[in-house]
């Protein structure tokens, strides 16, 4: 799917009232999620056990 049917399914799928601001959100956050994946495919991910190994540090109580 290229990224201007993704866009366009976006569209079709949040309601009406939608602002400019929600609508530019959910299409940084797909973005995001796009990206993620592509990093992936190239090996570019952390391993489980690094992310429970760094985890502790992310969580502030």
């Amino acid at each position: 799917m290229s990224n201007k049917q993704i866009v366009a399914d976006l569209m079709t799928r949040l309601p009406e009232e939608a602002s400019l601001t929600d609508i530019a959100r959910e299409i940084e956050f797909i973005a995001g999620i796009r990206e993620g994946f592509a990093q992936l495919d190239r090996g570019e991910g952390t391993s489980l056990e690094e992310v429970e190994k760094q985890m502790p540090s992310w969580i502030s109580k």
